[in-house]
């Protein structure tokens, strides 16, 4: 039986879905905080659980059973680490034999400020005994093309990156490195996947892709981390998310998201999604 917490979120539903393209759907789990949000996985005859970070008791129950846990990072940033403690305890208690961990690019030694709760999990893991895995995960491609209704609403993408390259990915190809790894005949217990884009980008060349394709001239203009901080709190943005967005694009800019060991396509068996391809994507839905 393999289990996928956060089985509804954007990640969640992509790793499902990889899943059921290779295993039957009896053996998928889906692990959720409102089952409700799940019927549709229910229907294609995936077993829903109620799983809630925090909630410690509905994961002991949850868990029961399972071979392979995929545990997908919280989104609480600052509660991740409690979060991802439980989740832990509650397998380790179920004896849960394996469990992948979906960290980020380069944990024990990024600059990015989210990985301080990757590390920290990193380490609950290890101090834990249950054999397991890390996908260190580049960022998503959808991370930036999120942002392109705004840019074509003010003719500009905004950023701190500078000339830092960003080796991103789509998220469905992160989901199918997940699958892959949670199906694999012999278990990776031990082994560190650095996950990130065949190809990457500076957001200047990512405002020149936008460019072409819509055949408008939308630049980019580079600013201080602090002053694109000021603007993301006056768009309305949470603080807490717009410190995050500022700092990783600071970060970014010194290479943090950068990678060119192409572990991720070797993990799937084809190419990356291409930047191009995914803003067309964004362009089409947006």
């Amino acid at each position: 039986m393999i289990a996928v917490t956060g089985a509804t979120g954007q990640l969640g539903r992509l790793v499902i879905d990889a899943l059921l393209r290779r295993v039957a759907a009896g053996d998928i789990v889906a692990l959720v905080r409102d089952p409700a949000k799940a019927a549709d996985l229910a229907a294609k005859g995936v077993t829903v659980r109620r799983a809630d970070y925090d909630e410690p008791d509905t994961l002991a129950t949850a868990l029961a059973g399972i071979d392979r846990l995929l545990l997908i990072s919280g989104n609480a940033i600052g509660r991740r680490l409690p979060q991802h403690r439980a989740v832990i305890e509650a397998a380790k208690a179920a004896g849960v034999p394996f469990i992948a961990y979906t960290s980020v690019l380069r944990a024990d030694s990024s600059a990015l400020g989210v990985a301080v709760e990757h590390r920290a999990t990193e380490e609950l893991l290890a101090a834990s005994g249950i054999p397991h895995a890390l996908l260190r995960n580049g960022w998503y491609t959808e991370n930036y093309t999120a942002s392109v209704p705004v840019a074509l609403q003010h003719g500009v993408v905004l950023g701190s990156a500078g000339e830092g390259r960003i080796a991103s990915a789509a998220r469905a190809d992160y989901a199918e490195a997940a699958a892959a790894v949670l199906t694999a005949a012999e278990l990776p217990a031990g082994r560190v996947y650095e996950l990130a884009g065949d190809g990457a980008f500076t957001l200047a060349e990512f405002a020149a892709e936008l460019s072409r394709q819509t055949g408008r001239a939308i630049p980019y203009n580079n600013l201080p981390e602090a002053e694109y901080r000021g603007i993301l709190l006056h768009a309305g943005l949470p603080e807490g998310l717009a410190d995050l967005i500022a700092q990783s694009d600071a970060a970014a800019a010194g290479g943090a998201l950068f990678d060119d060991g192409g572990a991720l396509g070797r993990l799937i068996g084809r190419p990356t999604t291409p930047l191009a391809a995914s803003i067309s994507a964004a362009l089409a839905t947006g």
